[in-house]
């Protein structure tokens, strides 16, 4: 008589949900996984040895790198850990810059996120939606950094240049007409801070958009609820952050919790799920979109009114202004320094780390005096949740494999380091 015996399924990494270099080892009794493990490591690039090599201001495109969907506030954490070293005071202005951008980076994440979870689990329409946004916020980001995606935008002690009076305009081409862009520009008439307001204004009607066509879909709410449960005490024991430890229903947020630059000045509400599961995580993130719209508009607000330098005066850490250093022997030695060896930073060690749109980011640094880090450890709040992919995914059907790395909201930059 035949034997029965698991079955084991290699899922990825050329499945298209597996999100590009997740290979899952699967075991299976029929269709149910009995058994689910990770291998990482396709995307390992070795960022935290490779900023051993490099000047604490060379090591800020790396962090645009690690979750590469959420750049900016990765790039948060990396300056606020010198900057707790150094004991530099950040600008007003450039704080609220920062929150607004941070923010924005947020609405880029779930707005990722919402279109390739629907994407997973058979809902084609949602991505189409989601990355029409997108677009506009990749714009706020070329604005302001020059690059749409990896803006090394933050600087310790500030960030690069203030916000452009200005915003790029479309102009004059053989592949549309005049009227088109005369649309396109319509709403680019003003200055970034314009562009970014009349974005946030829209935004809501758009995350409605988005939950008409999900939250009470049939079909959305077979595939996520009771999908993938972790309970609040195993979300802490799993050391769980950001919306999947909120989706289990503990109301724990940096931004709250443990404020940094100036969210404690702002007003906003923090999203908790009830049950646990993956249409819970669904419902807090789509919240959360809502809510760092409202921080935006106070961003915008703020900005509109209060003028001010985005950039520490303090020059062994900033450069000196172009004429100053033309004018002035000591200004010219500060710039030549620190293009050419760069800020040391005083001996000692410290951890910085922000409320990232997938949980908890942190960045541990330990300086020896000299002008690169002697070490570096990223704390990535998606190697923590995938780590927990065997207990969520063990007993649910292999469909089910793929709804669970979707509520996980992994990207494998930050994972493999």
């Amino acid at each position: 008589m035949a034997q029965i015996k698991n079955y084991t399924l290699n899922f990825g990494p050329q499945h298209p949900a597996a999100h590009g270099v997740l290979r899952l080892v699967l075991e299976l009794d029929g269709e149910v996984i009995q058994r689910a493990d990770p291998h990482i490591g396709l995307l390992h690039r070795a960022t935290e040895k490779l900023a051993e090599t490099r000047t604490w201001i060379q090591n800020v495109p790396y962090m645009d790198r690690l979750d590469y969907v959420s750049m900016m506030a990765n790039e948060h954490a990396y300056v606020l850990a010198i900057e707790k070293l150094l004991q530099v005071d950040v600008p007003l202005r450039a704080q609220y810059i920062r929150v607004m951008y941070d923010e924005l980076t947020r609405l880029l994440n779930h707005l990722l996120w919402i279109g390739c979870h629907g994407l997973d689990v058979g809902a084609m329409a949602v991505f189409l939606y989601a990355f029409r946004d997108r677009e506009d916020i990749f714009d706020m980001y070329e604005a302001v950094s020059g690059a749409r995606m990896h803006a090394a935008y933050y600087r310790p002690g500030g960030v690069y240049r203030d916000l452009p009076t200005q915003m790029a305009q479309f102009s004059k081409s053989k592949i549309r007409s005049a009227s088109a862009i005369k649309r396109l520009n319509e709403n680019r008439s003003g200055t970034l801070l314009d562009f970014i307001e009349q974005f946030s204004n829209g935004f809501d009607a758009n995350v409605d958009e988005y939950c008409n066509l999900l939250t009470d879909n049939r079909i959305w709410k077979q595939r996520l609820v009771g999908i993938g449960v972790v309970t609040p005490e195993r979300a802490l024991q799993l050391a769980f952050t950001g919306p999947m430890l909120r989706g289990s229903g503990i109301e724990w947020d940096l931004r709250k919790k443990q404020p940094y630059e100036t969210y404690d000045k702002l007003d906003f509400d923090i999203p908790v799920g009830v049950n646990g599961d993956s249409y819970d995580r669904y419902l807090v993130r789509m919240e959360e979109m809502r809510q760092s719209n409202r921080i935006i508009k106070q961003c915008v607000a703020w900005l509109k009114v209060n003028d001010g330098p985005v950039m520490s005066d303090n020059h062994k850490v900033s450069p000196p202004k172009r004429v100053d250093m033309k004018t002035n022997m000591e200004e010219l030695i500060h710039h030549f320094k620190l293009f050419t060896e760069g800020m040391h930073v005083p001996d000692g060690e410290a951890y910085s780390a922000v409320e990232h749109p997938k949980g908890e980011f942190g960045i541990y640094l330990i300086s020896d005096g000299a002008n690169k880090p002697y070490r570096m450890k990223i704390r990535a709040p998606g190697f923590v949740h995938l780590s927990a992919m065997d207990e969520m995914s063990r007993g649910h059907m292999l469909a089910d494999a793929v709804t669970i790395i979707g509520t996980q909201d992994i990207v494998f930059g930050e994972i493999d380091r």
